[in-house]
């Protein structure tokens, strides 16, 4: 597989000058696809997000330890392709980033956009190549890739923060978050036990 551009090329997960191509193979979107999978060796448990179902799960060895229920992006379902659509992304994520102040109450900052967010970003020009070249590079170094993209950032798990009677309604009978994956405030204290850094998560419509 082939792009044309005036950037840089990846190969077997290297970054690579080039005038004219960025080289970008199936066997590495076929390895993002998989990572999950072995990230969780390192980590004991996994999330897996279902939108049509509006629940979290917390896995351990295939067996089902917790699972709450979520409100997600008012864009509704389908993958999110850009900045503005309020959706929810779906594939293959990581938690990179804890933040205890937040105004959600708690916030787990995921690894938005992905390698393969960023595919499609760039083949739908939404995305620069030096931009996909950035998000590359912080994918094999495991770092938290450029959130300021037309393709959006900050997408996480959070609470509600600051609870009112018309904030609980809400998030009981909407789908309400600008992208991001909600629960009540206990319910994320309470999920926090069982995330780290690293640990990975699947979301699905």
């Amino acid at each position: 597989m082939f792009i044309n551009s005036h950037g840089s090329a990846l190969i077997a997960g290297k970054i690579f000058s080039c005038r004219h191509v960025i080289f970008l193979p199936v066997f590495i979107l076929a390895s993002h696809a998989i990572s999950p999978a072995l990230q969780a060796l390192d980590n004991q448990y996994r999330i897996e997000i279902s939108k049509t179902d509006q629940e979290l799960r917390v896995k351990k060895d295939n067996q089902l330890v917790a699972k709450f229920r979520i409100a997600y992006g008012k864009g509704a379902n389908g993958n999110k392709r850009q900045l503005g659509d309020n959706k929810t992304p779906t594939g293959h994520y990581k938690v990179l980033q804890f933040k205890s102040n937040s105004r959600f109450h708690f916030f787990m900052q995921i690894d938005y956009p992905n390698l393969l967010d960023a595919w499609y970003g760039y083949k739908n020009q939404i995305i620069t190549a030096r931009e996909f070249k950035e998000i590359a590079i912080a994918y094999k170094s495991k770092r938290m890739p450029p959130q300021d993209t037309a393709l959006g950032g900050y997408i996480g798990i959070h609470g509600l923060g600051e609870v009112s009677v018309q904030k609980l309604d809400i998030h009981d009978k909407f789908n309400w978050t600008e992208g991001c994956i909600a629960l009540k405030n206990e319910e994320i204290t309470e999920l926090r036990k069982y995330v780290s850094i690293g640990t990975p998560i699947t979301i699905k419509d």
